[in-house]
């Protein structure tokens, strides 16, 4: 288990929750409800951490929605620990991933 993932849970089980501009607008693009996100977020699986990122440790998760499958970025502050910022989320292209979309090809 993502010990990032687990972080993230809790925080959203808390409602301390963010989301990012860019995170709304891959949100919109890509006909992503945000309540589909968070309802899926007990069942998700990590597919790549950054655990020392740059901005924030993060954690890509895979999970699906009323359409297929989507990615879902989230951090969470160094400095705080709190709220769980969603970064970005897609659907993942089919090209680009492996056909469970836990591998970049």
């Amino acid at each position: 288990m993502s010990e990032i993932l687990r972080r993230v849970r809790m925080l959203v089980g808390r409602g301390a929750v963010r989301i990012s501009r860019h995170g709304l607008r891959e949100l919109a693009a890509d006909d992503i409800d945000l309540e589909d996100v968070l309802a899926g977020l007990p069942a998700a699986i990590p597919v790549e951490e950054y655990a020392t990122g740059r901005m924030e440790p993060s954690v890509l998760i895979l999970q699906s929605d009323r359409i297929g499958p989507i990615h879902v970025m989230w951090g969470v502050p160094k400095a705080t620990g709190t709220p769980a910022v969603l970064v970005t989320a897609y659907r993942p292209d089919p090209e680009r991933w492996s056909p469970d979309f836990t591998r970049r090809k």
